[in-house]
């Protein structure tokens, strides 16, 4: 590799770092366009919101795709009432009578908000800004004007409307604690007060919307995910973006409906909280739309500005995703009624919490972690969280656990990928025997490759040993990556000069352009390790040298990952250039005598 082509590697690799950044200052996204009707609908409340609770009124894309069946805002002004408990405060709006978003008390909506900024104003707030609330009955003459009459009595709150059918919607919401944190329960009665029998149309109930819960979330990790009983789906982006191996455009989608009677709950999530539902009896289907939304509460942080390089990317998400049980056309006789009831888990995607509710109740609700996975690896994740959690009731910081972890699985595979090193090491000492083998029957090619595999067995090489260890330790690479990208506990841990492992490590910036120091170190040790590890015999040099330098990409494809995920990469791999070192010193026996060339007739 010539000095040209080092400069242009070396180039395109800063193109990639910075090339988020440029964008987002030379061409930056317009702002969500704002529905100036939904502006200015709110009058009295029956009882304002604490000061500080964070509970945004819905205010719809005036681009947005319609939502179905959405009803429209009632002409009389909006009504809310709020309750609270240890845990979560709960507003509720007259506009659908339902949920129209519930905060977490004891989680920030962003780690490092503006100074100034009071608490309640900081709180993580689930389905905020959704369009319409929670519990809120889609359908075909289901909503009549939409206005509900609140009222409260204790922790209990009740929604109320008649319809000129005489069907009455009654929506009660059991608001105090009920011995387990985060949940919450509801009832929707749909009562006849007609003389005749009333037909109801196939109509959905929201259980919420999947909405970010700040301006620095991932927005790749917002969806929905359901369970049917064997096995949990989630439903996001990528599945109404409908492009082929994700990056063919395809035709996008935008509707999803599944479920045969068997849906056991459905749960809005975002990167680290959830809101789920679970019905008493299964679901008929489970419906999710894509929706937009308003731009997530900034809390007076300058995004633009910010210390995270998340920030240029997700500032101008706009999109979520509305879920709801869809139920088929069923009638109600007289003064009779049919009755839905419903428990809801409104928190972080904490595992012990989710995994005893779950255990409790029958349900498995700690997949809502969504550590399904590529190829069942999430089972990694799974170990690795718990060993994780356990480590830190020892080690006072999150990021020392990570280390720590990081040395127990080098340790766990450290036979193997010695035997890797040392079998490396051997075919590099057997090269000038590899080569006059195939000098020696180039004109027979089975001949040549039966002889070297021959050879190869007799002195205990194996080719693949390079690449095997690296196979049977994927699967616990990926269970680490899900595990840190999506670990509540990570959230706001600080670790030296990173003040939150889920985001990056940045430091500073320069001309607007982030500096993030754990993937500029992390590139270094790959440098280095690329120079300490023997290459494969018979590669071509300048291929050698292109192999060499590799490792500066991974700068560019970790620079705006999470600080935990690179601080993992960066050690495993301080721990690989030593194990190598290690390996490589113990001397191998002398290469026996290369087999003489056959003479040419």
């Amino acid at each position: 590799m010539d000095r040209k082509t080092i400069i242009i590697l070396a180039c395109s690799v800063l193109v990639l770092v910075l090339i988020n950044s440029w964008v987002d200052r030379v061409f930056p996204p317009p702002p969500a366009p704002v529905n100036e009707a939904a502006g200015g609908t709110n009058g009295p409340a029956e009882s304002n919101p604490p000061a500080g609770t964070n509970l945004p009124a819905p205010v719809p894309s005036a681009a947005a795709a319609p939502s179905p069946a959405a009803p429209p805002h009632p002409s009389a002004p909006e009504r809310t009432l709020t309750v609270s408990n240890e845990d979560l405060v709960f507003c509720f709006t007259s506009y659908g009578g339902g949920l129209k978003s519930v905060a977490l008390r004891k989680y920030p909506a962003l780690v490092r908000r503006a100074p100034g900024t009071a608490e309640g104003d900081n709180y993580a707030t689930l389905n905020a800004g959704a369009l319409v609330p929670v519990l809120a009955v889609l359908g075909a003459e289901m909503q009549g004007d939409n206005d509900f009459a609140l009222t409260q009595s204790n922790t209990t709150v009740r929604a109320e409307k008649t319809l000129a059918n005489g069907l009455r919607l009654v929506k009660e919401f059991q608001t105090g604690n009920t011995g387990t944190n985060y949940l919450f329960t509801a009832r929707l009665r749909l009562e006849n007060t007609s003389a005749a029998p009333l037909v109801l149309p196939r109509r959905e109930v929201v259980i919420g919307s999947a909405t970010p819960i700040g301006p620095l979330d991932d927005a790749t990790a917002l969806g929905t995910i359901w369970y049917n009983g064997t096995k949990a789906v989630d439903i996001g982006g990528s599945w109404f973006a409908n492009r082929t191996l994700g990056c063919i455009p395809g035709t996008p989608r935008s509707e999803f409906e599944d479920g045969a009677g068997n849906v056991v709950w459905a749960a809005p999530h975002s990167q680290f909280f959830a809101l789920a539902a679970i019905p008493a009896r299964p679901a008929p289907a489970i419906v999710i739309h894509p929706v937009s939304l308003p731009l997530p509460d900034t809390n007076g942080l300058d995004i633009a500005n910010s210390r995270s390089s998340r920030a240029g990317s997700f500032m101008f998400l706009t999109n979520g995703y509305q879920a709801a049980f869809a139920y088929p056309i069923a009638s109600i006789e007289p003064q009779k009624s049919l009755d839905l009831f419903f428990t809801f888990y409104a928190g972080p995607k904490e595992y012990d919490g989710l995994a005893k509710i779950g255990q409790y109740m029958g349900n498995s609700l700690d997949l809502v972690m969504g550590f399904t996975g590529f190829m069942g690896f999430g089972f990694f994740s799974k170990i690795l969280l718990i060993s994780m959690t356990s480590l830190h009731k020892i080690l006072p910081q999150y990021g020392l656990c990570i280390i720590a972890i990081t040395v127990i699985v080098k340790l766990i595979f450290w036979p193997m990928t010695a035997a890797s090193t040392r079998s490396q090491k051997r075919l590099q000492t057997l090269q000038p025997q590899l080569k006059a083998i195939a000098e020696k029957y180039k004109d027979d090619p089975l001949k040549k490759h039966e002889k070297t595999t021959a050879f190869m067995k007799e002195h205990k090489v194996n080719p693949m040993g390079s690449c095997l260890p690296v196979l049977i330790q994927l699967p616990v690479f990926y269970g680490f990556y899900a595990m840190l990208r999506n670990a509540i506990e990570l959230r706001g841990a600080q670790f030296l000069w990173a003040s939150d492992l889920t985001q990056p490590d940045t430091v500073g910036a320069i001309a607007g352009v982030p500096i993030n120091p754990l993937p500029l170190i992390m590139g270094a040790t790959q440098l280095w390790q690329s120079h300490v590890t023997p290459m494969q015999p018979g590669m071509d040099p300048a291929q050698q040298k292109l192999m060499r330098f590799m490792p500066l990409l991974f700068i560019a494809f970790f620079y705006r990952m999470s600080a935990g995920l690179t601080l993992y990469w960066t050690v495993s791999t301080l721990l690989t250039i030593a194990q190598t070192k290690m390996t490589r010193t113990v001397p191998e026996a002398a290469a026996p005598a290369a087999p003489a060339p056959r003479k040419k007739n």
